[in-house]
């Protein structure tokens, strides 16, 4: 595509044309899912970031600077998509898991890739379970952090043992969109960074 072409295709998604964002998505998926594939090896995972990258790639596309191609724009924000949806993944493993205390995020059997970000992994619980109702952030601490049974949790909160199952159920639902909201908003912010480097 043409560089006077994107920018009419830009100004055109920007105004809420939804036909310009059907022929952006419909012009880059398979080059882009191309690129997703050769960096991840669940054609799965490359079908869900593909979509995530679209969506932040619109959130950004204000910041593009038209130096580089659409594609090469794209590229960029699938990388951070691709590190943050790894990230994700491995919280909600080690918060839905049966482990009794998250400090396994520390344990000398992660990758070295993945002790690189154990401290980043653990400032993000941390921040998540801060924006969650005071009471599912009680629960998901004594599940999930200091390892007390269902059945200790009902004792000590002096619930019902299903009550606490569906508390817990609740509690998951509320840290994982918590966890999802964050990332989004990281994304954004890793992706304007992006685009200022880029101009």
């Amino acid at each position: 595509m043409k560089n006077e072409e994107e920018k009419t295709l830009i100004k055109k998604i920007l105004d809420g044309d939804k036909n310009a964002v059907r022929e952006f998505y419909e012009k880059h998926k398979e080059r882009l899912f191309e690129f997703l594939l050769r960096k991840v090896s669940e054609k799965k995972d490359a079908e869900e970031i593909l979509q995530d990258t679209f969506l932040s790639a619109i959130d950004s596309l204000a910041l593009f600077s038209g130096k580089s191609s659409l594609l090469t724009f794209l590229c960029g924000i699938a990388k951070h998509e691709i590190a943050d949806y790894y990230k994700k993944k491995r919280i909600k493993a080690i918060v839905f898991s049966r482990f009794e205390n998250w400090q396994f995020l520390i344990d000398k059997s992660l990758r070295p890739d993945e002790q690189l970000v154990k401290k980043e992994l653990s400032l993000r619980i941390k921040s998540v379970l801060r924006k969650i109702l005071p009471r599912y952030k009680g629960l998901i601490r004594l599940k999930y952090i200091e390892g007390f049974s269902v059945k200790e949790i009902a004792k000590k909160m002096r619930m019902t043992e299903k009550s606490v199952e569906s508390a817990l159920f609740r509690a998951r639902k509320a840290f994982v969109l918590a966890l999802v909201e964050e990332s989004r908003k990281e994304n954004i912010k890793q992706n304007r960074k992006g685009a200022f480097i880029e101009a």
